[in-house]
């Protein structure tokens, strides 16, 4: 061996340094990915690890590098979660009105401690096996399989026929180009899609539509805390197993119910005016309505009173709220009444009123995340979800045997808005919903007809074909047509319920798509993102 063999082997040991410790931070990342709770962008990294293993010479630049490299490491980390962009928070008005207690609730939600306690088994296996492994070797090679497996490095395949994107028995991978095209086939179709609301007939006779439109309740909310068989959902005439409310927010939920009467737009076109015949009480108008508007709250959170009635042309709520007693602080530190009061009230107020058909849209905020009970010693303390839910279906069941007690004819619709993401999944954490999944959209609606009949069923009859709004406007515009049946017998729902407008799986929240390619749920995070397969494993 020549002399100088070892000293350049020295040098060259010098000038090319392995990742040393941040091996352990890729490793983890690849644990997280393997397991579905990351989305690592892999050219992002490459350059990281370059950035890492650039030969330097001087200390002091050294130094400064090793300075530099951990925020960018937390930077790329959160690129490489299912969370939004950092950009994007500040741009949610819900967001910005959220107190710091309830982030900081939210926070805790956030620790998996099944997760946490594998990860700390992995640090140290890390720890034991690093003196005999390469582990640069090994982390080069992992981003390596990552470049070549991974969905997000691949290039869109282009020239993709029509005929193979609406092929739904094609098992293959999409191409993200094949799903731009599928869902903007999606939104033509819905553009055309209308409900003609037609007078009622001489034998019709008028009754009051009920429109409850319940934030942060979903199916898979009530499975979590074992209320998907209340009573209040099996006294219910109808339910729809499968209707999705295409949203993961309030407002836009809300505007979607509002604009029933036409298919599903996209997201960007809720917040422009829409036409007349798609506004759901500018057509229940024509027909001899007077619409109402009721809240359990002020309205001021998220914008939504301003929203419904500029988008949605609700009228001004007219009630009195000073004699009421708040039972929640809200997301903003404003009232959140109790149901059976509000309800109550308006109902006695109602009942000395002239007009034939009256049609309200209540929207309750009792099951918002953000809420807040006064405790005994004048702290806000956590709402718990449960019995939240539990109060709230109980008071809607009272107020239905209010209803029935008066002996007047009303159609009730149970529409909720979305879920609280109670139980989470590996792309989203308990209690978010920036990504409107089918466990967040799929949501209880149940129809219930008070005074029009006698129910000869105990229990409700079921919608199992996928459904969303135009559905929804369908059945309202059937029930206000169909003649009174002879006797004290229900109108027959066969024909009522008969071909009802079915709708595909697309959900939007403001800045991700969740829609269903091929019997898959497919997930675009930003506009500019890949489609992801959407993986709904719970944690």
């Amino acid at each position: 061996m020549s002399k100088f063999e070892p000293e350049i082997a020295a040098s060259t040991a010098r000038v090319w340094p392995g990742l040393g410790h941040w091996n352990l931070y890729f490793i983890l990342k690849f644990a997280l990915q393997w397991g579905g709770y990351l989305n690592i962008q892999v050219l992002p990294n490459l350059l990281f690890v370059a950035f890492l293993l650039v030969p330097l010479r001087k200390h002091s630049i050294i130094f400064i590098r090793r300075w530099v490299a951990v925020p960018v490491a937390m930077a790329l980390f959160y690129r490489d979660t299912w969370l939004p962009p950092l950009d994007e928070w500040g741009e949610w008005s819900s967001v910005m009105d959220l107190s710091f207690g309830h982030f900081f609730r939210m926070a805790g939600d956030l620790v998996d401690w099944s997760l946490c306690g594998w990860l700390l088994v992995l640090v140290m296996a890390y720890q034991f096996v690093q003196p005999w492994l390469r582990m640069t070797t090994l982390s080069l090679a992992g981003l390596a399989w990552l470049s070549v497996t991974h969905p997000s490095v691949l290039p869109p395949t282009h020239g993709t026929s029509s005929a193979r994107v609406l092929a739904p028995s094609d098992k293959t991978a999409p191409s993200s180009e094949a799903v731009d095209v599928y869902l903007k086939q999606f939104y033509d179709s819905e553009a055309d899609r209308r409900v003609s609301f037609l007078p009622a007939t001489a034998a019709a006779q008028p009754f009051d539509l009920l429109l409850i439109n319940i934030d942060s309740m979903s199916w898979d909310d009530l499975d979590a805390v074992g209320l998907r068989d209340h009573p209040l959902l099996r006294q219910m005439d109808v339910l729809f197993d499968h209707f999705n409310s295409a949203a993961s927010d309030q407002v836009t939920a809300a505007l979607r119910l509002l604009r029933a009467g036409c298919g599903q737009p996209p997201r960007r076109d809720l917040f422009v005016p829409a036409p007349e015949s798609c506004l759901l009480f500018d057509e229940l108008g024509k027909q001899g309505f007077i619409g109402q508007t009721l809240f359990n709250h002020t309205g001021r959170f998220g914008g939504f009173l301003n929203a419904v009635q500029t988008l949605g042309s609700l009228p001004e709520p007219d009630v009195d709220t000073d004699h009421w007693q708040p039972m929640l602080s809200g997301p903003d530190g404003s009232p959140v009444w109790r149901d059976r009061k509000v309800l109550g009230d308006w109902w006695k107020h109602r009942q000395t009123q002239p007009q034939a058909r009256v049609a309200l849209f209540y929207n309750t905020l009792t099951l918002h995340a953000g809420n807040h009970v006064m405790a005994a010693d004048g702290n806000l303390q956590r709402a718990d979800y449960k019995t939240r839910a539990q109060v709230l279906l109980n008071d809607l069941s009272g107020f239905i045997e209010q209803l029935e007690l008066s002996g007047r004819r009303v159609v009730v619709v149970m529409v909720p808005s979305h879920g609280a993401a109670l139980r989470g999944d590996r792309m989203q954490f308990p209690g978010m919903h920036e990504i409107p999944s089918p466990s967040i959209t799929q949501v209880p609606v149940g129809i219930k007809l008070i005074g029009m009949g006698r129910n000869p069923r105990s229990m409700p009859l079921h919608v199992s074909e996928p459904s969303s709004y135009l559905a929804v406007a369908q059945l309202i515009d059937r029930l206000y047509g169909a003649p009174s049946p002879a006797g004290d017998e229900q109108p027959d729902w066969q024909p009522l319920l008969a071909g009802l407008a079915q709708a595909r799986l697309v959900s939007e929240s403001e800045g991700s798509i969740v829609l269903d390619y091929a019997a898959t749920p497919y997930v675009r995070i930003t506009e500019k993102d890949p489609w992801l397969p959407y993986r709904p494993v719970s944690q």
